[in-house]
């Protein structure tokens, strides 16, 4: 009897240590995001957490740096010395960040740059959207909304970040050649107070405006704030860019936008893309996500696709 309680006093010992060190083997992926006071950075947290989720193996933590570059240049140390299996980063801005991402990539880290850019190669892959091709249809579409003649202020994202810098680039091609032109022109940082506030000094400074193309929701969100706050938000359009359902799209049904083209968070591709890589799986280096426009004429039927039809 004695020895049989040895026994199974030792295969539960040994069970319960395999279970133990099977519960130890983690995969940690860390996510170093720019900041939370933007709801499509809020969504994009969402659907990491959403996707990972789905594999119990995953443990994802999240660091916020608040906007504060020096921050998250301490945060990704951090996961570094901490040797995560992998790292998952949306920098708020690319030059600063180049540097510890590339540490990362150095030391065997993948690193997975989502939504805005580093400098340089030393990344596993990046996943966003065109910003250029989404600001060249916002441009497009201006023009043709507005029979090639208009007035225009333009509320530019942080212009250190590289979705700022492509979303007017492409912008400009959209409405080249066209006869809109840009009479007022802010970088409010992606934010709505922001956006607001510059707005207010457009609408000071021009009696006449037709369209405000901003760089995201909240900043074209504010633009009309404001425009509504001295009545002249009838006066014009406003488009923006992000399209989430609980706001972009929702000012677009409300009929407060006339389009809000759709950059899609990347989180689950993220965790997809984690994982193949973790498996040991090749990936592209660059990964494009598509983006469509919603408009009130096209919103019922799931707006447009850039890439399959002509932006109306």
């Amino acid at each position: 009897m004695r020895v049989l309680l040895r026994i199974l006093l030792i295969v539960t010992m040994l069970f319960l240590g395999i279970f133990s060190l099977a519960g130890d083997q983690r995969i940690v992926i860390g996510m170093s995001q720019c900041n939370l006071g933007e709801p499509w950075r809020v969504q994009m947290n969402a659907d990491i957490r959403k996707a990972a989720a789905e594999h119990p193996e995953l443990t994802v933590i999240f660091k916020d740096a608040q906007n504060d570059t020096l921050k998250q240049r301490a945060h990704v140390e951090e996961f570094i010395s901490s040797k995560v299996k992998l790292l998952v980063i949306s920098p708020k801005e690319a030059a600063p960040l180049t540097s510890p991402v590339a540490e990362a990539y150095r030391q065997g880290i993948p690193v997975i740059v989502l939504d805005r850019r580093v400098l340089g190669t030393e990344y596993t892959t990046f996943i966003g959207a065109d910003n250029k091709k989404i600001g060249r249809a916002a441009g497009q579409w201006a023009a043709r909304k507005l029979a090639n003649k208009g007035k225009v202020v333009e509320l530019k994202g942080l212009m250190t970040s590289t979705p700022g810098q492509d979303r007017h680039a492409g912008f400009l091609e959209g409405i080249k050649g066209s006869g809109l032109e840009v009479i007022f022109e802010a970088d409010m940082k992606w934010l709505e107070p922001e956006a607001r506030k510059e707005m207010e000094s457009a609408l000071a400074v021009h009696k006449h405006i037709d369209l405000v193309y901003a760089h995201n929701d909240p900043g074209a969100h504010g633009a009309y704030l404001a425009a509504k706050a001295v009545g002249r938000e009838k006066e014009m359009l406003f488009i923006g860019i992000d399209a989430l359902p609980q706001e972009g799209q929702i000012y677009v049904q409300q009929g407060i936008f006339a389009a809000s083209f759709e950059y899609p968070t990347g989180g689950r591709e993220a965790v997809e893309t984690a994982l193949r890589i973790l498996k040991g799986e090749k990936v592209s280096k660059e990964i494009t996500l598509r983006s469509r426009v919603f408009t009130p004429e096209n919103i019922k039927k799931g707006g447009e696709w850039l890439d399959q039809t002509t932006v109306r």
